[in-house]
């Protein structure tokens, strides 16, 4: 009996040791999944770029469009021959479909007068003024601010491929991207932080722009207006401010001047004859500015004795 427990108790180790993944295996499944994923990526990939082809009427087109040119050749070849500047790309279409090998130019470009267009794709940077926007901040004050922003086509086939008009969605997107990112500042931050806010709408803007071939290289806030109101209340709020730290820095003075009398009058108090010269010294100052009455104050000690002899 404890031979036979001992023995289905071994057993249960055995499959229970047979059932455990060990983690190199886990790292080898995972190995194997990853190469079955790429495997098949490129096999979509391979089967996409044969189901992309002109097809058998599209070759016949073609053929015929060249027959044509042959034919006519000394008129043809200014139809057939296209110019780009340096800051533009040509986009050629070929039957509706995007010729393989990207942009072509600056230069030359070749293209079938019959079953070719292209599309021109400026390079340069742009740059357009965003129009106000009246916004309001995190602390409930509407605020009117505008900004520019500067970009440029950094994939000419993406631009024209993925988006109907890219300037166009660039300015709106700039637009409410501007509402976006003001709305969670306050007002101070607006006014101080405008470094800041500006990187953060070109990050944001650079992210969103990117599948439309497009690279977003400066934003910059330009002005932000506040209501005349709300400027009249900065304004007092400013002056009274101005007002308090000035009556406090005179009641410092006031204070630095009475210790310094303070100890002038210590000084006096220890020699009898420094009161004396500090009377002649205000009479010589009175008497410099040539008035016609002059009113010197007598000593309380010499008052105090005239009348002491008396009694």
């Amino acid at each position: 009996m404890v031979l036979a427990e001992q023995h289905d108790a071994g057993r249960v180790s055995e499959t229970f040791s047979l059932n455990r993944v060990s983690p190199e295996q886990q790292q080898d499944a995972a190995d194997m999944e990853a190469d079955a994923t790429e495997q098949l990526k490129v096999r979509r990939s391979e089967d996409k770029e044969q189901n992309d082809g002109l097809g058998c009427c599209g070759w016949i087109l073609v053929i015929i469009s060249y027959f044509f040119m042959l034919i006519t050749f000394p008129i043809s070849i200014w139809l057939c021959i296209k110019i780009v500047k340096e800051y533009e790309r040509a986009i050629i279409f070929r039957l509706g479909r995007i010729l393989a090998g990207g942009a072509k130019g600056p230069g030359l470009f070749f293209v079938l007068p019959c079953t070719d267009s292209f599309v021109k794709v400026d390079m340069r940077t742009i740059s357009f003024d965003i129009p106000p926007q009246e916004i309001l901040t995190k602390d409930s004050v509407t605020v009117s601010v505008d900004g520019v922003v500067y970009y440029r086509v950094q994939n000419a086939i993406l631009a024209v491929a993925n988006i109907t008009n890219a300037d166009s969605a660039t300015r709106l997107l700039a637009q409410t991207t501007l509402r976006n990112v003001l709305g969670t500042k306050n007002l101070s931050q607006i006014l101080s932080d405008r470094e800041e806010i500006a990187h953060n709408m070109q990050t944001t803007l650079d992210v969103a722009t990117d599948e439309w071939g497009i690279k977003v290289e400066r934003v910059e806030i330009k002005d932000v207006k506040l209501p005349i109101q709300l400027q009249r209340a900065m304004a007092a709020e400013a002056e009274a401010a101005r007002e308090a730290r000035a009556k406090v820095i005179a009641a410092e003075g006031e204070m630095n001047a009475s210790r310094a009398l303070k100890e002038a009058a210590i000084v006096i108090s220890e020699s009898p004859a420094a009161l004396q010269l500090r009377y002649l010294q205000t009479l010589t100052t009175i008497a410099a500015e040539k008035n016609s009455t002059i009113v010197f104050p007598l000593p309380m000690d010499l008052v105090q004795n005239i009348m002491g002899a008396k009694k």
